[in-house]
């Protein structure tokens, strides 16, 4: 797969891509520099006047082979999101043909294999399961939030409330999410994952992503959702997490939350000079 080419006067190179259906507009920026706004972020991410996305992913070069900055739909950033990492990881490892490499992000160095039959691991790192490190606004226990239905607490270097229920498909995910990304106990927002218990370390789980809404997958759901689970000693630390978007695998070990799953590279396209210029 050949890269992308610089930002020139005929516009902007971009792939699309997703995990599960968890959709991403990544701008591989290695060459120049990351031409990536707030106010060009939210234009791109507009699903009717730009392409879409529930993420869009930069790529820069670093220290590592590569370094990723993430944007949510709303212009807003976010030090990490799983799935996309997992895309990238994809199409360097197509790139350089190399079955291993490691990327790093506001979150940290992570490390990403070529797990085989097409599915791409990355080790999200060690999840944050104190109230300060999350963060919360105050000390509180996070295995148990003193919120209604009791929900659980997890930072994957972004944070996370899991609910779990009876029934995750009879939660109305749009309302239900919307509530609780700006609860006062969360400075920074919060993804919201409704999850429910469906056999020996299997999970039915759907998510609320802070500045995105409903999204069919979220990779750092996955993770915060498995630990929360471990925690509370409903299920093993390696677990199979069904999404609206399809299945990923997760697995907390002593050297960090692993996540595995699928990734495609959906088409590669390139935004106008004059789109480009109605953002500014």
């Amino acid at each position: 797969m050949p890269a992308m080419r610089p930002i020139n006067d005929t516009g902007l190179p971009f792939m699309k891509m997703h995990g599960l259906g968890n959709d991403f507009v990544i701008v591989d920026a290695r060459a120049h520099a990351d031409p990536i706004t707030p106010t060009l972020a939210m234009g791109i991410g507009h699903r009717q006047f730009g392409v879409g996305f529930d993420q869009l992913a930069v790529i820069e070069s670093g220290k590592s082979d590569a370094h990723l900055v993430f944007y949510n739909a709303d212009g807003s950033t976010s030090a990490a999101c799983g799935n996309a990492t997992r895309c990238i990881a994809r199409f360097l490892m197509d790139e350089t043909g190399s079955s291993d490499l490691t990327l790093t992000t506001e979150r940290g160095m992570l490390f990403a294999r070529d797990a085989g039959k097409g599915l791409t691991s990355v080790n999200m790192g060690q999840p944050q399961i104190f109230w300060n490190e999350i963060p919360l606004a105050e000390e509180v226990e996070t295995l148990e939030l003193p919120i209604e239905g009791g929900p659980t607490a997890t930072g994957m270097g972004n944070p996370h409330c899991t609910f779990f229920v009876d029934n995750a498909d009879a939660i109305p995910l749009e309302e239900f999410g919307a509530r609780y990304e700006y609860h006062p106990l969360y400075p920074e927002r919060t993804n919201v994952q409704v999850a429910q218990i469906t056999g020996p370390d299997q999970i039915r789980m759907r998510v609320w992503e802070r500045g995105v809404g409903v999204t069919l997958a979220s990779g750092s759901s996955s993770c915060a959702t498995a630990v929360a689970a471990a925690r509370r000693g409903l299920t093993g630390r390696n677990v199979q997490v069904e999404l609206d978007g399809g299945t990923i695998w997760i697995d907390w070990r002593d050297d960090g939350v692993w996540m595995t799953g699928p990734t495609a590279h959906v088409f590669s396209g390139t935004l106008t000079p004059e789109f480009l210029r109605s953002l500014e």
